[in-house]
């Protein structure tokens, strides 16, 4: 029997605040977190905004010296994990430490900190690199900081799958606890790439907007979009076995009650033109959870802003929902806070977890005017209020990575 699992804290760093009540008081507003890039210098850049998170102090969230040894992707793990730790109101001392985990995963880890060693080496030599280099830089130090700051000991690693990263964490610990393997587990993603070399990486894919106007940059299935806008921030939420979390009184956001995972096996960047792959994925988080389309109320879509993405992310759908496609409510929450690229998955959870509880279901926010071949309802001029009891998140990667998380409202 596998057993049920249940959402029992979320913490977040966004573009929109550096806390989950910061960031869902912007989604309900319909802010949008992009605006002109501050971290460098983009004279030469076509592309000139990304959605920074803003005002964040690492050491008002965690122990000074601890954040020294962190760059930004780490601290912004940490600061998540604390709130939603904090949130879920675990105290380890009543806990098995190795009954509790992390998986918690970045994209790419720490840019920066090869850009200033590379800067390093050319300048004054290969002896004057940092000698904290490597684990500054390497993704996996995100988990491995969570565990360390919260006394975690349990299961502890990290999924890297580009843009599917954090929702393949919620995934795979979903399954963790279900199987037995843990009780409780932080799990989501974070990171932090608005950088020269970031940037001028996906610029040269083509895969950013060169629209300078914030509010409409990032527009998500609109005929007239031209690419993603590239956010940071993190995701975190807290993942626990159901008995475990009721016999401690824990507050229960919803239930986890399928996840599906597939490859495309089609372009290293590009999803598969049918959306086959996108489709199995929803198509399996609907069969563990014994639902049919027709019950899901809710989509947050992957919904970049690029072409590819979001025509053949709606083709997708249509495969895995047939005549209910029609029906679905979907929308992208990248269109408030760009693409957090790792770290998105984390958040869109999150937004999908409180869209649940309250009833709404924001609005996809720079959209005017679809593509005729992107034709389903989008939340497009004005966000939907419905109370929804099964929702799913979808998250797709470079490489032809598909991740699908689906919740509902929790019932005993």
């Amino acid at each position: 029997m596998k057993r049920r699992v249940v959402v029992t804290g979320l913490g977040a760093i966004t573009p929109l605040g550096n806390t989950v009540p910061e960031f869902w008081a912007g989604v309900k507003e319909g802010k949008v977190g992009i605006a002109p890039i501050t971290k460098f210098d983009t004279t030469e850049y076509k592309v000139k905004l990304a959605a920074e998170v803003k005002d964040f102090v690492a050491k008002d969230r965690m122990d000074f010296k601890a954040a020294r040894r962190m760059e930004a992707f780490s601290q912004y793990a940490v600061a998540a994990a604390k709130e939603a730790f904090d949130d879920a109101g675990i105290d380890m001392e009543k806990e098995d430490s190795f009954r509790a985990g992390v998986i918690i995963g970045s994209g790419i880890g720490s840019l920066q900190q090869v850009e200033s060693s590379y800067e390093k080496i050319k300048t004054k030599g290969p002896g004057k690199v940092n000698p904290l280099m490597v684990p500054l830089m390497i993704c996996n130090m995100a988990a491995g900081n969570v565990s360390i700051q919260l006394g975690l000991r349990g299961k502890c690693s990290n999924v890297v799958t580009a843009c599917a990263t954090g929702t393949h964490c919620i995934g795979d610990a979903f399954r963790a606890i279900q199987y037995g393997d843990a009780d409780i587990m932080l799990a989501g993603g974070t990171e932090s790439a608005i950088c020269p070399t970031g940037v001028a990486g996906f610029t040269a894919l083509t895969a950013l907007s060169t629209n300078p106007d914030p509010a409409t940059a990032s527009r998500p299935f609109d005929k007239d979009r031209d690419g993603f806008v590239m956010g940071e921030g993190a995701g975190v939420v807290v993942l626990e076995e159901l008995e475990h979390a009721k016999a401690r009184g824990a507050k229960i956001y919803a239930e986890v009650v399928g996840y599906g995972a597939t490859g495309d096996a089609y372009h290293i960047t590009s999803p598969a033109e049918d959306g086959a792959g996108a489709a199995k994925a929803m198509e399996l988080a609907m069969e563990e959870a014994e639902v049919s389309p027709s019950q899901v109320e809710y989509i947050n879509a992957h919904g970049t802003s690029t072409h590819h993405n979001d025509l053949f992310e709606t083709r997708a759908i249509k495969k895995a929902f047939g005549d209910a496609a029609k029906d679905v409510v979907i929308n992208s929450t990248k269109s408030m806070i760009g693409h957090l690229l790792g770290a998105a998955g984390g958040v869109e959870f999150i937004t999908l977890v409180k869209s649940v509880e309250e009833g709404f279901i924001h609005q996809t926010m720079g959209t005017v005017e679809t593509d005729e071949d992107c034709d389903l309802n989008y939340a497009v001029g004005a966000p939907v209020e419905k109370e929804i009891h099964y929702a799913m998140t979808n998250s797709l990667g470079f490489g032809g990575h598909n991740a699908t998380v689906l919740i509902k409202k929790y019932e005993e």
